[in-house]
């Protein structure tokens, strides 16, 4: 009889590591259990205390500050482990998990910047690649003119756990 592969582990398949769940850069906690449900706050692109990118996303990607696609994309990924890091913060298992019921994500977009939705696609394949069927979702993926710390993406999740 084959074992269900841990969450964890699936991570490290996919060449990541669930990261320290970031501190807070103001007033809240990473995560709050309610019900059968955990809500995260707002996870930026932290990797080992820095955020991977700064900036935002321009459909002309020219000056500055301007990130490609790709970057986003990775961006997105990164800060959801960070979500899932602090979702381990409050079950202390990700084996718990029994569905990512909703993924909201934030794009520091400029304003004729229309791609939210390929950007939170990083995010949204990387949960859908370790968790299969449950980490399909509903989702958000908004535009806006600035993010934290001049991040250029933020992922929030809700997740239901057993």
């Amino acid at each position: 009889m084959s074992e269900k592969i841990s969450i964890e582990s699936r991570i490290e398949q996919l060449g990541y590591t669930l990261p320290t769940t970031p501190q807070p850069v103001a007033a809240y906690v990473p995560a709050v259990m309610s019900g059968n449900y955990v809500y995260t706050s707002g996870q930026l692109p932290f990797v080992n205390g820095e955020l991977l990118h700064r900036g935002k996303l321009s459909s002309h990607n020219t000056g500055e500050g301007h990130l490609t696609l790709e970057q986003a994309q990775e961006c997105a990924r990164i800060a959801a482990l960070n979500a899932l890091s602090a979702v381990h913060s409050v079950l202390g298992d990700l084996n718990r998990i029994k569905r990512i019921v909703k993924v909201v994500g934030f794009v520091a977009s400029a304003p004729e910047f229309t791609q939210q939705p390929q950007v939170i696609n990083g995010a949204s394949e990387l949960l859908h690649d370790i968790l299969g069927e449950q980490g399909v979702h509903a989702r958000s993926a908004v535009g806006v003119a600035v993010l934290p710390l001049d991040a250029p993406v933020e992922v929030e999740l809700i997740v239901e756990y057993v």
